[in-house]
């Protein structure tokens, strides 16, 4: 099973998720609407999450925004079942 460490970061709608394998195969990517992440997978997951707003990718994380109106004890649960799906 994959260990999902998620983190806050300094954005309090930002939040940091490490999984402990390789998140992207090249560059850093960047979704900032579910038209953007329609072929991507994973973000495409994340962002079919309520309140979810942008993704970022690199190699070692991906970050996730949420709507200043929306809440992380809604978001995080769902993030985290999502990234430890895509990578198991």
């Amino acid at each position: 099973m994959t260990v999902v460490d998620a983190q806050p970061t300094p954005n309090p709608n930002a939040m940091k998720f490490t999984v402990g394998v390789p998140t992207t195969s090249g560059s850093p990517r960047t979704f900032r609407s579910a038209v953007e992440a329609e072929a991507d997978p994973l973000a495409r997951t994340l962002f079919a999450i309520p309140g979810v707003v942008y993704v970022f990718m690199t190699a070692d994380f991906v970050s996730v925004n949420k709507a200043p109106t929306s809440r992380w004890d809604d978001i995080l649960p769902a993030a985290t079942r999502a990234l430890e799906q895509h990578f198991a």
